[in-house]
Parts: C-alpha cells; sequence; structure tokens
C-alpha cells in the first residue's frame, strides 16, 4: 500500500515537473530536501527489491529453481542482488 501510494505521488511530481519550468524548479526544490531524498530512495529500494524477486519468479517459471535448494539459494541471490541495487541507488541520488 505504502508503495503504491508513493508510486503515485512520485508520478504527481513527474507530471508537475514536465508542465512548466516554474513547477520543475518547484518539484527540484522539493526533492532537494535529505528527507526527500530519503523518502525516494526507500521507495526504490522497495522498487528494486520488488523488481529482482519478480525476476526470480519469472526464472522459477520456466522450471529452474524449484526445489527446496533452489528455493533458498535464488533468494539468497535476490537479497544479494537487491543488496547491491539498492547501494547504488542510494550513491546515484544522494
Amino acid at each position: 500500500m505504502i508503495l503504491f501510494v508513493g508510486v503515485a505521488v512520485l508520478l504527481l511530481a513527474l507530471d508537475a515537473s514536465l508542465s512548466s519550468a516554474e513547477g520543475f524548479e518547484e518539484v527540484k526544490a522539493y526533492l532537494g530536501s535529505p528527507l526527500a531524498k530519503l523518502v525516494v530512495w526507500a521507495l526504490l529500494s522497495a522498487l528494486l527489491y520488488h523488481l529482482v524477486a519478480g525476476v526470480r519468479h519469472l526464472v522459477m517459471d520456466t522450471g529452474h529453481g524449484e526445489t527446496l535448494e533452489g528455493g533458498k539459494l535464488g533468494s539468497k541471490i535476490v537479497l544479494a542482488v537487491s543488496a547491491v541495487l539498492i547501494v547504488l541507488a542510494g550513491v546515484w541520488i544522494w
């Protein structure tokens, strides 16, 4: 629920930033604060984890990693890849 609302708010900010030069400057000023950067990073982190876990499920739909051992390995890979992507997103945002 929080992710859904957060993405909606970010889409509204995108709409405002594309509407005019003043709107862009206003959104830029809001997103420049450390709290806003933290919120955007948290939302992006959730989206990245969701993306990586979704790819894992697509791989499992092809018949790979359906055993207990494969599931455990897949979950460890998801956590490792997500952690790397989340750190990279943090570097990109900050």
